[in-house]
């Protein structure tokens, strides 16, 4: 059996047929070198985060819900006790959940945010199948928009461990458990129509100059493997931390979908660069921006991961850690700074050389080896992590992860509605400490954007800073940027300092159209 192993679709006769107990698979290189660098201060989890306009009913998703895992039954599985002369870390694949991985948290005007909570510090147990959770957040009975940025609507929160699994596995089985619940065909979603350009535009708040830009004749993977990368320099002005900080935090925010501007010649060309490329060059701009005032390594390089998921979104999508790492290196900033679109073109043709590559190993030529040597998973563990320790100072700057559109309507029937928001976010461990995803609906006009950091280099205050310079960043990377101001009902008063929180929208501007579809 394959590490990977796409969605099986049995015929209905033979759906509910129980699979051999002992049918065992081997950890993959990125479920291994994973399993060997946890640590239990910064939980490996990938939060995934669905808001509906409307309700569902506690049974029929529940039913969905596991019915979409059989579906995929890679996702049933749990680990091996392992002892340290053991040669494999080794999944068992389970014909049942051990654990209902639906809750139904009471609801009340906390709710969210408690929930929020545990999808960065409560790891699912990867002895118990399955290694994820999903938790249904509702709205008081009364109503209101306390729980959730939707009134009356709900919100679906799946935590994952990701040792076992990633965000875009995770988004294919909530799209089969949408199909299963509202009872729709298991087809690809109609194409995504551009939204018109608003003629009304927020103004952005004034920051400091944006920093000087490079000239990139050939933005390379890396001009000297041995040049240490630039690190975000820590800022914890504002907190007087007693103990060193533990965990991640997690901003979320949306931003305006950028428009295109045709080919003055060719109306059918493809654009210059993509919203992927405009997040790269707009999280260097911050980083260089954010390191220049705070006077740290102004000359390193930034280098940022980005993963690249060659797998198909179909219903056959093999399910585990499937993406691939790569990187994109901007070199330190000289004078004199280069036209703005200098720096677009040259990383869209960067990010594209990549993707167009023949796919290779996930983490890299170092990571194949280690999990190759014949060793006991013990040595080898101590192995990886002495290794990891020595190459901290040469990690990437921040990872970067765009899902883009999400392939799927996520539609759950009349009563719950289409997704009007997807936020994920991927961890943010030490050295790197840093990640930013982004994700948008199928047909919406928002990228809804999630900022999470690791406590030990940023606090809450330095972090929504460092976001508020993410957003003006972004909004110079293209020149109409719209309202920054969200739909309306997609918006929450900022929360109580603490784990995860959403950032407070700025006021002013015309809020786009709901989309086509989102409300039953």
């Amino acid at each position: 059996m394959t590490a990977l192993q796409p969605a099986r679709h049995d015929p209905p006769q033979a759906r509910g047929a129980r699979r051999p107990a002992d049918a065992r698979v081997p950890f993959p290189l990125v479920d291994e070198i994973s399993r060997h660098c946890l640590e239990d201060a910064e939980p490996e989890t990938v939060h995934i985060e669905v808001h509906l306009p409307g309700r569902l009913d506690h049974e029929r998703l529940r039913t969905a819900f596991h019915q979409a895992l059989a579906r995929h039954p890679r996702v049933l599985m749990r680990q091996v006790q392992t002892r340290w002369w053991h040669r494999h870390y080794t999944w068992q694949l389970t014909p049942a959940p051990d654990v209902d991985p639906v809750a139904f948290p009471p609801p009340g005007p906390d709710a969210l945010a408690r929930a929020r909570t545990r999808a960065l510090t409560e790891c699912p147990p990867l002895d118990a199948s399955p290694p994820l959770r999903l938790e249904v957040i509702e709205p008081p009975p009364t109503g209101g928009t306390t729980a959730t940025s939707v009134p009356g609507g709900t919100v679906l929160l799946l935590t994952v461990h990701h040792t076992a699994l990633d965000g875009p596995a995770c988004l294919r089985i909530l799209a089969t458990a949408a199909e299963l619940y509202a009872d729709t065909p298991d087809l690809p979603p109609p194409l995504p129509t551009t939204p018109a350009p608003t003629s009304t535009h927020h103004t952005i708040h004034p920051l400091p100059p944006a920093p000087s830009l490079p000239s990139l004749p050939s933005l390379p993977s890396r001009s000297n493997p041995l040049t240490r990368p630039a690190r975000l320099a820590p800022d914890h002005t504002t907190t007087a931390a007693t103990a060193p900080p533990t965990g991640n935090g997690l901003l979320l925010t949306d931003l305006p979908l950028p428009t295109r501007t045709p080919h003055p010649t060719n109306q059918s060309s493809r654009p210059p660069y993509t919203i992927n490329d405009q997040l790269l060059v707009a999280t260097y701009l911050m980083t260089t921006r954010w390191n220049q005032l705070h006077h740290h390594r102004p000359t390193a390089p930034v280098v940022l991961t980005m993963p690249i998921d060659d797998r198909p979104p179909g219903p056959h999508m093999p399910i585990g850690n499937g993406t691939r790492l790569t990187q994109v290196t901007f070199p330190p900033p000289p004078p004199p700074p280069p036209p703005l679109t200098h720096l677009l073109h040259q990383t869209a043709a960067r990010t594209r050389a990549l993707k167009s590559a023949a796919p290779t190993s996930q983490l890299g030529l170092p990571a194949t080896l280690l999990t190759a040597l014949p060793l006991p998973v013990g040595p080898r563990r101590a192995l990886v992590r002495a290794l990891r320790a020595l190459a901290a100072p040469w990690s990437p700057t921040a990872l970067v992860s765009n899902i883009g559109r999400v392939p799927y309507p996520l539609y759950f029937g009349e009563a719950g509605g289409r997704a009007t928001a997807v936020w994920f976010s991927a961890p943010a461990r030490m050295p790197r400490g840093l990640s930013i995803t982004t994700a948008a609906t199928h047909d919406g006009d928002r990228v809804h954007l999630a900022l999470r950091w690791s406590r030990a280099l940023l606090d809450d205050a330095s972090a929504a800073q460092l976001l508020a310079l993410l957003r003006s960043s972004f909004a110079t990377t293209h020149p109409t940027p719209g309202p920054l101001t969200p739909p309306t009902g997609q918006g929450s008063p900022p929360l109580a300092a603490g784990t995860a929180q959403e950032t407070p929208r700025p006021q002013g501007g015309t809020p786009p159209p709901k989309p086509e579809g989102a409300t039953p």
